[in-house]
């Protein structure tokens, strides 16, 4: 219910200097060949006047992501106006030729699609339009079904709001959050007290509700929970969600960027981790340490793949000993492309290996609890090694000069022991030292990644691009260098 769901619909045009039955005729193709789920409005735009006439009808079947299909050259200025007027998210393609003879069967949209990128710059409008527009009919399907997800996370964006409940904990700039770059991808942002939460969900105490929640985590963690925590976790989440109910506002979708130490675990009686990652598998993501970012990035996720996601430090090297028993030989990786993500407990069950338990946290029980004695209020996170699984590292960012800028790294977590506490994996991201030097490093990003757990690089590519983030880092290949690379080594 967190994440849209996106109903395409595609709407030809047609230059009036050209047979109207041409687009007419590759806009049924089209729709035949993409097979169920793509409405194809009947109004052929060729003037203003059509353009109304086409939305209208679209937005009344239902429609909130838009393809402007150039049957022939298309006429400029109403396919622009298409794109302009029309509420969601837009792609214009264009119609190869092949599917009729050269003369009244030939349409010209490869000329035509340059013509509507000039007028879409001129009118600074914003429109996906894939790496090769001009395609078949299988080909044009093809693209509309990449451009699916991609709808989904704009729409997604576009609708969301972010729950934060800070501040950051002390000397956590790592997490630091110009808001502006919110506003700029039309984010809303609502940011409370820790005080507020705790006086929430102290008003739920003996809740009916809590009961189910507390069946629902018994069944998905058996006996790896503690007993005497339940109705607390329990509790909490259900405030997290009634929160979010309450306060989503005119908005359809939210997230959370919570505090989660030093004051958390001592007043709630518990750590957050198991709750955050119980509601990141439902499609609501909650960013540990107020990271209003970190929350951003993982909801793009979550909508572009419609799966679960979680939120990791990019934390330390893989051990030699780790790397020559496990990986070298097995693996085609060097050392300096392995690392280890991870937090405190935060990653969905769906995503860890058999046996991950509710256990505790190892440094907040260090920090917090009395030297030697046993674990209690830090207990509450979900730990163990995170399963192997294609992965793509990512992150969505304002800097400390209020510029958007992004990465992406596509790469696996490893069927290896960590060997180690929290919620760990190994993971490898080929010229991951490389990439970690000139693109995390040098230019100052923050050691918390999302991850995605699919590679979906493409479609964040887009989403980054539709939103203007001009910087999008990527780990390049060895024989490319990076601008800031010592080229002597």
């Amino acid at each position: 219910m967190n994440i849209p769901s996106v109903k395409p619909g595609i709407i030809a045009v047609s230059r009036d200097c050209f047979p109207i039955a041409l687009s007419e005729m590759r806009r049924a193709n089209i729709v035949k060949a993409f097979g169920e789920g793509l409405y194809e409005c009947p109004v052929t735009v060729e003037n203003e006047a059509d353009v109304s006439r086409a939305i209208a009808d679209a937005e009344a079947h239902g429609v909130n992501a838009l393809v402007v299909f150039l049957g022939n050259f298309g006429p400029e200025t109403p396919e622009t106006l298409l794109v302009k007027k029309f509420k969601g998210p837009s792609m214009v393609i264009a119609a190869a030729e092949g599917d009729g003879d050269m003369i009244n069967g030939r349409g010209d949209a490869y000329c035509g699609m340059l013509n509507c990128s000039y007028n879409l710059g001129m009118r600074h409008l914003k429109a996906y339009i894939p790496s090769y527009p001009v395609g078949t009919a299988e080909e044009c399907a093809q693209m509309i079904k990449e451009f699916i997800p991609v709808a989904r996370g704009i729409i997604g964006v576009s609708n969301l709001k972010i729950i934060t409940f800070g501040p950051r904990p002390q000397d956590f700039f790592a997490c630091n959050a110009p808001i502006k770059g919110l506003y700029e991808l039309g984010v809303e942002i609502e940011e409370n007290s820790e005080l507020d939460l705790l006086v929430a969900y102290n008003s739920l105490k003996g809740d009916l509700r809590i009961n189910t929640i507390i069946e629902e985590m018994k069944a998905e963690m058996g006996e790896n929970v503690y007993e005497d925590m339940l109705e607390r976790m329990a509790r909490f989440e259900l405030t997290l969600l009634d929160w979010a109910e309450k306060h989503k506002g005119d908005r359809e979708y939210v997230v959370f960027a919570d505090k989660c130490w030093p004051a958390f675990p001592e007043q709630f009686g518990f750590e957050p981790c198991y709750v955050n990652s119980r509601l990141a598998s439902k499609g609501i993501p909650v960013a540990c340490e107020v990271d209003i970012y970190g929350a951003l990035s993982e909801y793009i996720g979550a909508c572009v793949t419609k799966d679960a996601v979680t939120l990791l430090d990019i934390n330390n090297s893989v051990p030699a000993y780790i790397y020559e028993e496990n990986i070298k030989g097995k693996f085609n990786y060097h050392i300096k492309d392995t690392f280890m993500g991870f937090h405190c407990g935060n990653t969905p069950s769906c995503k860890m290996c058999d046996g991950c338990g509710v256990k505790y946290q190892l440094i907040q029980h260090r920090l917090l609890e009395p030297a030697g004695s046993e674990p209690d209020f830090t207990r509450g996170t979900l730990e163990g090694d995170i399963a192997p699984s294609d992965i793509t590292f990512y992150r969505l960012q304002c800097d400390s000069e209020g510029k958007l800028r992004s990465y992406i790294a596509q790469g696996e977590v490893l069927p290896v022991a960590t060997r180690s506490f929290g919620g760990i994996g190994v993971f490898a991201i080929p010229e991951m030292g490389r990439f970690y030097r000139h693109v995390l490093i040098e230019k100052k990003f923050p050691h918390h990644g999302a991850v995605a757990f699919s590679h979906c690089g493409k479609s964040l590519y887009e989403i980054f691009r539709y939103f203007g983030v001009a910087d999008i880092g990527y780990n390049q290949p060895k024989e490319v260098r990076y601008p800031t690379e010592n080229p002597w080594g």
